[in-house]
């Protein structure tokens, strides 16, 4: 091998390593299945919790949008799914996760248009407020969302018409939550990467120079918000359907916090 040809040589085995060790996570999380059959419970909770935190992560990580209120579109998932399973007996989970992520998708467009026209602590008070004013909606409005006691007992048909929600042990939720997980990786590894996803990081590490150059920011900002608030409703959606309940909770000021800190 000729020296000229080493470093790519070099270059190309760095990018297989990387690959290995990337796989490395998901291994683990099918290992768990069968080495913690009796915690299938937990590991779907931290499933749905780490899709939550990815969702987070698109805007405050690499968008560097500062929330505090990202709940708001966790909630707004699950109680898609919750009173389209209570309301209306469309408990189809798939169609579910696609409902949920276009309410919560045009939540998070329609707050984000609006919200980010501002910066710094009023933004993060405006986003904690739009959280606070959808709990009181959820709250006032018990007829359709069960108010305090929320929405208990939900039931949704197998998935995919072959695999019924365990709900002693988790078999189907917490595989269907990894399934879900790793999608959501994906659609969020492949943005991060792409031109748009450079240009959020650019956005983040100057804002001023994004704007010197002709990028449309707050176009890009309230897009990406918009797909991170998808994302959330989808995660909200599948905790929804794995515990079979939704309450004021998912809205709560603690989940929200608790993601951040995460």
């Amino acid at each position: 091998m000729s020296a000229a040809a080493l470093p790519a040589a070099r270059e190309l085995a760095r990018r297989h390593r990387a690959q290995w060790w990337e796989a490395l996570p998901w291994v683990a999380g099918i290992a768990a299945f069968f080495l913690f059959p009796n915690y299938l419970a937990f590991g779907t909770q931290l499933l749905v919790t780490i899709l939550f935190a990815l969702s987070l992560d698109l805007v405050l990580g690499y968008a560097g949008i500062v929330t505090l209120g990202h709940a708001a579109f966790f909630g707004a998932g699950a109680y898609t799914v919750g009173m389209l399973a209570a309301h209306w007996g469309w408990n189809e989970p798939l169609s579910g996760l696609a409902a949920a992520a276009l309410v919560a998708g045009a939540v998070g467009l329609l707050s984000g248009w609006v919200l980010l026209r501002t910066h710094g602590l009023t933004l993060l008070m405006l986003t904690l407020c739009t959280m606070a004013l959808l709990e009181q909606a959820a709250n006032m409005f018990s007829e359709f969302t069960g108010g305090f006691d929320g929405m208990p007992g939900l039931a949704f048909r197998p998935l995919l018409g072959l695999f019924d929600f365990d709900v002693l042990f988790f078999r189907s939720q917490y595989l269907y939550a990894l399934a879900v997980l790793f999608l959501g990786f994906v659609l969020v590894r492949v943005l991060v990467y792409s031109p748009f996803g450079r240009s959020l990081t650019g956005i983040r590490e100057n804002l001023l120079r994004m704007h010197a150059v002709g990028a449309p920011v707050r176009a890009r900002q309230v897009l990406v918000y918009g797909i991170s608030a998808a994302l959330a409703g989808v995660a909200g959606a599948v905790f929804v359907q794995a515990t079979g309940y939704v309450n004021l909770a998912v809205l709560g000021l603690e989940r929200a916090a608790g993601v951040l800190i995460i």
